[in-house]
């Protein structure tokens, strides 16, 4: 009988016969396997390498000796001395059947041209025209704006389904109905673009023949040429192929990179296209003599030329650097000050805070780290003595809890949550700790959804059942930390009983859940900014910190410490030394012996006096001490809470320069801005929240005159008087990146040629042989004397609470289909059509409290100002709580935040403030992008 189930394991390699030659097979693998390994090619439609096996299409039948039927080779494990034919007539004659029969019902157009498996196959095998009728197909659902539904080529192999419901588990795609009924089915049988789909296309990728493909006719395209990169967008560092025509790109593939494996989320693989957008800066912009700067205002980018008029690159870039020149000779470095951009390379992020520190004369350099993981950072330097994740997020599959904490990773992490999701399925405990309960919750074997700016209450709680019940680990706490007895003596009096009604889990649930995190074999910790963007930031992280070293559930597969970073390169920007305290690989500039060392490496003179934060900065913009800045990459008009007080200070300052690749809300503040290059459009590499670094290849030529970025910060430096000369291709960024790797121990390892020939290396990486070490801290951590620190954090409440007049709590935050500021995402033209206009999420009897339908249009109110948007029904929002995104230009959420700072990691709390809701308001009109204005390109014909 043919074993239709996962593929049998075996102890060891065995000889068997194939197609009359001996051959090997390993262990655990299938005959489809071991057949591709020796170079055999078994016609196979149903089986995909990585996905369960499911046997279903019987394309791929072979015969073996002694059996009566055919067994399906993708399902069937080999035994010692079998033998198998592929190539018998009895087995081709069988595959040539299965493909006539699919080929019968296939349309006349080929909607996978040069990429549809059944058609390779049939040419391969000589199936020519079928004798069979084709039988009546359904029509195409082109509903969704990312994919096109066209079952008429649907040979119901299932790897759809398996692609949706077991590698992104997102289970919204089924196979339905029995007999000729049987169609794959979206939720209900819904058109595609009314489900619950995420369009992460998986499904996509999975289909054989187009029957699932990207909207549009985007496989009618021939591309030119493909090109490996990496995702432009979060942390998690998604490797994927462009494909580029007449320096366009037509569509994104997953590839099988380390963090990825083939896997994309929307973003990813559909978001592409804001690099060919309208808006692109293609020429140097001055301001014009008597265009006024002031902090209120809307900028409408293609009305640009009421503001600023063209220049060219010399006449532009004389005018930046003069501008900054000026204003240091005259007030010295510390009136200077510059942003770096986590969405750029490592090598820009490298060149711009050595600009910034020996051309400006000042550490006055900070990037968005400053507004995500700032507190986290702190409190891992300060009790491990490193920044970096201990484990990488794939290590969740060897993990027996996964503790998430202040995290919504299947919008901000998708494809990491997927891991998260297959740790669950193979039996891994997932708690969800969150204030909101968002859509991973239903993975998860207990949720704990506590009152917001209650983190300390229930963590110190976890740690006081730990403690009272003996579950440490004693010889942990011995060999390799301190500071214990403090512990201890802090968490007296916080008992699960006590803190209970603070932070509204009950106490025994909290037991429950620090009792399985500390007697687990392997216990994993992974956070998000729902930790850090407190002013209590760094005591969340702590108190994480102490649980894991109290309980030794760090330096082994399958526990530790991970801050899911957010954007694509915030990890390698803030390695490269874009923050204000610290050099590269986070040496302190006040160091005598950090200083002394990057004077030398260097060759100049270096401020010992930490810089100011991005907050600090703006304040200190406010208050007229810093005069002028050079902004690459960032939108602090945007994303700075209270973004009045921040486009307050930034037009407030005698010089700005911003080099970007659109007219940001920033930009429009500029005297000068500079156009620079998309990240298809530059070679470089980023570090991912695993601590990968990779390489990004540059897929397209910058628009009309926009240049490189690392080519601009280059020519700023020369006339600001550095002696920088760069050669090679590429704006000279191998020769940058050696440079860095020079700085910077912990990739002393990862050669320019390394990263050229392997794509990816993980630090630390000492030597050229050094593997690269995944999992860190196994024997002792990075600090003076080899030991971790505990230390105690204490309740401290928000800046700002509810009162009558302002009684709910504002939680801001991303969601799946927009980035950042929405500079990127907005102009992206599927992100836009799927989430056009900005929404407030609430709780449904809270909008029935104010007397609101969902649709309604509301305004939400802080004492910073006020926005009116749409209202959206959300029983995962709290009681008493709103969640608003900050991508909206026309509602920015950051126009209500509070800028009041946590003391150690200087970060903004973002995910607190107090706020007043009332139905009704005026939503703002659209400028010249969002609100799904990029959607309505012509579609291809598909090739016949």
């Amino acid at each position: 009988m043919n074993a239709m189930n996962e593929p049998v394991a075996q102890a060891e390699a065995i000889d068997f016969k194939l197609n009359g030659e001996t051959v090997s097979a390993q262990a655990g693998e299938t005959i489809i396997q071991a057949a591709k390994r020796h170079g055999v090619d078994i016609p196979h439609l149903c089986y995909k390498e990585g996905y369960r096996p499911d046997g279903n299409c019987r394309a791929c039948m072979v015969e073996i000796k002694g059996e009566r039927v055919l067994a399906p080779s993708c399902c069937r494990a080999p035994a010692k001395d079998m033998e198998v034919s592929s190539v018998s007539p009895r087995a081709v004659h069988s595959q040539k059947m299965v493909l006539e029969l699919l080929k019968a019902d296939a349309p006349a157009a080929d909607l996978k041209p040069e990429m549809n498996e059944l058609s390779f196959w049939s040419a391969k095998l000589g199936v020519g025209k079928p004798r069979f009728g084709a039988r009546a197909q359904p029509a195409a659902d082109v509903s969704h704006p990312a994919m096109a539904v066209n079952l008429d080529a649907c040979i119901q192999c299932t790897r759809c389904v398996r692609a949706c419901r077991e590698e992104q588990v997102n289970d919204v795609i089924g196979y339905s109905w029995r007999g000729s009924h049987a169609k794959i089915t979206f939720d209900f049988d819904d058109p595609m673009g009314e489900s619950t789909c995420v369009a992460c296309g998986e499904c996509v990728q999975a289909c054989p023949t187009g029957a699932l493909a990207p909207a549009k006719g985007a496989y009618a395209i021939k591309a030119d040429r493909t090109v490996d990169s990496v995702c432009p967008f979060c942390g998690v560092g998604c490797q994927l192929t462009y494909h580029v025509k007449d320096n366009t790109i037509v569509r994104v593939d997953g590839r099988d990179g380390p963090a990825n494996h083939d896997r994309l989320c929307v973003k990813g693989r559909y978001g592409f296209d804001y690099a060919h957008h309208p808006h692109r800066l293609t020429k140097p912009l001055i301001r014009k003599p008597g265009a006024p700067k002031q902090g209120d205002f809307t900028v409408d980018p293609t009305r640009w030329s009421e503001v600023f008029r063209e220049a060219t690159w010399e006449e532009a870039l004389d005018f930046a650097a003069g501008g900054l020149r000026k204003v240091r000779d005259a007030h010295g470095g510390e009136a200077l000050a510059g942003f770096g951009s986590a969405k750029g390379s490592n090598e820009e992020a490298y060149l711009f805070q050595k600009l910034v520190r020996t051309g400006f004369g000042s550490n006055n350099v900070d990037h968005c780290t400053r507004l995500c993981h700032a507190s986290s950072v702190a409190a891992l330097l300060e009790g491990i003595g490193s920044g970096a994740v201990s484990n990488q997020v794939s290590d969740v599959a060897k993990a027996e809890l996964i503790f998430l904490i202040g995290s919504n990773p299947t919008s901000n992490h998708p494809v990491a949550a997927t891991w998260i999701k297959n740790a669950v399925k193979r039996g891994a405990k997932l708690v969800v700790a969150d204030p909101r309960r968002t859509d991973i919750a239903r993975h998860a074997w207990r949720v704990l959804q506590f009152k917001p700016d209650m983190d300390v209450a229930l963590l110190n709680a976890m740690i006081h059942t730990i403690l009272e019940e003996k579950l440490v680990d004693p010889e942990f706490i011995r060999e390799r930390t301190t500071g214990f007895e403090a512990l201890k003596e802090n968490a007296k009096g916080f008992s699960a009983e006590a803190m209970a009604p603070l932070c509204g889990i009950p106490a025994e649930t909290i037991r429950e859940v620090a009792r399985a995190y500390a007697t687990s074999k392997g216990s994993m910790i992974l956070w998000g900014m729902g930790i850090s963007q407190h002013v209590h930031g760094t005591d969340n992280a702590r108190c994480l910190i102490a649980l894991t070293l109290m309980t030794g559930q760090i330096g082994r597969p399958g526990t530790g410490l991970h801050p899911l970073r957010g954007q694509n390169n915030v990890q390698g920007a803030s390695d490269a030394g874009l923050i204000p305290m610290m050099f590269p690989d986070y040496q302190r500039v006040d160091n005598p012996e950090a200083n002394a060392r990057f004077e030398k490496y260097w060759g100049q003179k270096l401020d010992t006096k930490p810089g100011l934060t991005v907050v600090e900065i703006m304040d200190a913009a406010c208050e007229g001490r810093i005069r002028a800045m050079y902004v690459e990459g960032e939108n602090p008009a945007m994303s700075d809470p209270n973004a009045h007080h921040a486009r307050e200070g930034l037009a407030k300052l005698e010089h700005l320069v911003v080099q970007d690749i659109f007219l940001t809300e920033t930009a429009y503040l500029a005297d000068v801005v500079l156009p620079a290059s998309a990240w298809p459009e530059k070679t470089g590499t980023v570090t991912n929240t695993d601590r990968i670094v990779q390489m990004g290849r540059r897929a397209l030529d910058p628009p009309g005159d926009a240049r490189q970025d690392l080519w601009i910060i280059q020519e700023i430096a020369r006339r600001l008087g550095l002696d920088w000369n760069y050669g090679g291709p590429e704006s000279g960024v191998a020769q940058v990146y050696e440079e860095m790797r020079g700085a910077m121990n912990s990739i002393g390892g990862i050669s320019w040629e390394r990263l050229e020939a392997q794509s990816s290396v993980t630090y630390p990486c000492r030597t050229e042989d050094d593997p690269g070490q995944s999992v860190v801290f196994t024997d002792r951590f990075p600090t003076k004397d080899g030991r971790a620190k505990f230390v105690p954090a204490d309740l401290i409440p928000a800046d700002e609470r509810p009162d009558a007049d302002y009684p709910y709590v504002l939680i801001t935050g991303r969601q799946l289909e927009h980035w950042h500021t929405g500079s990127m995402t907005r102009r992206a033209s599927v992100l836009d059509a799927i989430e056009p206009r900005a929404v407030v999420s609430m709780h449904p009897l809270d909008l029935d409290a104010i007397g609101a339908l969902p649709g309604d249009v509301i305004t939400v109110a802080s004492r910073r100002g006020a926005i009116s948007l749409a209202a959206r029904a959300d029983d995962g929002t709290p009681r008493g709580s709103v969640f608003i995104p900050f991508a909206f230009y026309e509602a920015a959420a950051n126009l209500l935040t509070n800028p009041a700072l946590d003391p150690f990691g200087k970060i903004a709390e973002l995910k607190y403030c107090a706020v007043a809701v009332r139905k009704g308001g005026t939503l703002a009109e659209l400028a010249s992008y969002g609100g799904g204005q990029s959607f309505a390109d012509p579609v291809p014909e598909p090739v016949s």
